[in-house]
């Protein structure tokens, strides 16, 4: 039997914190009630997911080399204000053969004017913005799809 595909799912800083922090912002939702949410739906689509956060940048990059050293058929990233800041991030996007679906549960362009540049989008395969927690959902059934 063939192993299914794998996707990785990487959450930036302060997603750890969701569900209470600026829930007008980003919504009630804690990052663990996304995860299985997401585990669920990778069972529909004969996925497996590998699902981490980190507040380090650093840590962000060597998993999404990892993901493209394990051969992962995608990455669904939310880089979190790393996507404002980060050329490291942008460059390491840049430099993995697999593609890169970035996620903001947010629209940054409806938000302060520093969050409207997006260095990561500029890499990454797809941009999905201001959906909330479903937003991770529209990545998945897009990353399952590639």
């Amino acid at each position: 039997m063939a192993t299914p595909p794998l996707i990785f799912v990487l959450n930036g800083p302060n997603l750890n914190l969701l569900g209470s922090r600026e829930p007008e912002i980003y919504g009630s939702d804690t990052l663990d009630d996304i995860a299985d949410r997401l585990i669920e739906q990778a069972g529909e689509l004969c996925v497996t997911l590998d699902i981490r956060q980190s507040n380090h940048e650093g840590h962000l990059i060597d998993w999404l080399h990892e993901a493209q050293a394990r051969g992962a058929k995608a990455v669904i990233l939310n880089p979190g204000g790393y996507s404002h800041t980060s050329v490291a991030l942008h460059d390491a996007v840049k430099a993995i053969a697999t593609p890169v679906i970035e996620v903001h549960l947010s629209n940054p362009e409806d938000r302060e004017s520093f969050r409207h540049t997006d260095l990561v989008a500029l890499a990454a395969t797809r941009l999905i913005k201001g959906e909330g927690a479903r937003g991770y959902s529209l990545a998945l059934d897009a990353a399952a799809r590639l």
